[in-house]
């Protein structure tokens, strides 16, 4: 097992020192997150039906048909968060004890917002072959597995050697999460401008985990026109030094065989959507259409400040939450994991997913230009979109028993 990261807590030159009173550190005081029982233990007789000997029984049962495991564990309703702290936030590769902060708070959100358990475990490893190995051998404990701030292009690997080896859902949250609520944003700002979703031109910036599931979520929805962009500029068959999940990004997008930078990408285009940091020059988005929209979601800083987008694009999206049409994954995955596990889903499937991103969309049925996407604190968007994946998995016969 590799301990490359260890030393990263220890050789910092200038270690941070948390203020006590600094409300931040306060609220992660002794982490997010505690166990809770459902059952109460109050004297020796609930001991004895909650532990030995009354368990053996269950176990037994279990053991004789191990679906009942779904019933009688709390199994069907705990999610597995699974890192290895090397594409955490815009920090990048932390490592795992830094990335802890951030799977306890992915734990935190799945509880608030789906009422489901959830375990943070950060890996000491980036071997794709020990990460695949590991989670496999703790699937039995857990209904669902979502993958979190793992970087390109391991994150493609893992997440289908899992789904292969595993018949529960495994879904990496940067990848999908993120394009099932771009989506749905996209959704509800062609519908404000009138427009057709299928017949925009979209530009990608970034090539990563979230381009390519945004990418692919925009075809299977319909979209025809869609060029991505690396820091090497645009991707497509003229380019000879590309990886292989770019080689596929060249063969399915780009049908217009253009190349060079993102200036040259953004001439006309509709549609930016920056999944990659950095900073998109406003002289290139001055070069977008009229009544463009501009999804700049890198956080903190969005590839193109709000400021700088609202002076070219009629609608205007970041990841962060001071600004209006937050793209926030806590739209989808609580929603997603409770209606998969809800009807004992073995995958999280295509259909799946834009059946989320349909009912994501549908909570706003009046959207406007500072509205495409719901509230987080909406009460609707869980229940929606639980009904709405449940639903799609029942059609689609991806059920376990």
């Amino acid at each position: 097992m590799s301990y490359a990261h260890a030393s990263r807590l220890t050789t910092t030159p200038d270690p941070i020192v948390p203020d006590p009173t600094d409300p931040i550190f306060a609220m992660h005081l002794g982490g997010k997150i505690e166990t809770a029982l459902r059952c109460e233990v109050r004297d020796a007789t609930d001991l004895s039906r909650a532990y030995s000997p009354g368990v053996a029984q269950v176990c037994t049962a279990i053991a004789e048909n191990l679906s009942l495991a779904d019933t009688y564990t709390s199994r069907a309703s705990t999610i597995a968060v699974v890192s290895d702290g090397t594409a955490v936030l815009g920090l990048g590769d932390i490592g795992p004890h830094a990335a802890m902060p951030v799977m306890e708070g992915k734990a935190m959100l799945f509880k608030h917002f789906g009422g489901l358990n959830a375990v943070p475990i950060c890996l000491d490893t980036t071997d794709a072959d020990q990460i695949v190995e590991t989670v496999v051998a703790l699937a039995p404990t857990f209904g669902g597995i979502n993958l979190e701030d793992i970087s390109a292009p391991r994150c493609f690997e893992i997440e289908q050697r899992l789904k292969d080896r595993l018949d529960i859902p495994v879904f990496h949250d940067d990848q999908h999460g993120t394009a099932i609520v771009t989506l749905a944003g996209l959704m509800n700002g062609a519908t404000v401008l009138g427009r057709d979703l299928a017949s925009l031109r979209i530009v990608i910036t970034g090539a990563g985990a979230a381009g390519v599931a945004i990418t692919k979520v925009l075809q299977r929805a319909g979209v025809r026109d869609i060029v991505v962009c690396d820091r090497q500029g645009i991707i497509g068959s003229h380019r000879g030094d590309l990886p292989p999940h770019k080689r596929q990004l060249a063969a399915t997008t780009n049908h217009r065989d253009l190349s060079g930078d993102i200036s040259r990408a953004l001439r006309g285009a509709d549609v930016l959507i920056g999944v990659a940091g950095g900073t998109v020059p406003e002289t290139a988005v001055s070069r977008m259409a009229e009544d463009a929209m501009i999804f700049a979601l890198a956080n903190p800083d969005p590839e193109v400040h709000p400021d700088i987008a609202a002076r070219h694009a009629a609608i205007v999206a970041t990841g962060r939450s001071d600004y209006p049409n937050q793209i926030n994954n806590v739209l989808a995955f609580p929603g997603i994991f409770k209606g998969a596990l809800s009807v004992g889903a073995s995958r999280i499937t295509e259909g799946m997913k834009l059946a989320a991103a349909e009912a994501i969309a549908a909570c706003v049925p009046h959207p406007t230009p500072d509205r495409v996407v719901p509230s987080p604190f909406d009460p609707a968007v869980v229940a929606s979109v639980t009904r709405s994946v449940a639903r799609a998995a029942q059609m689609e016969g991806v059920l376990r028993h």
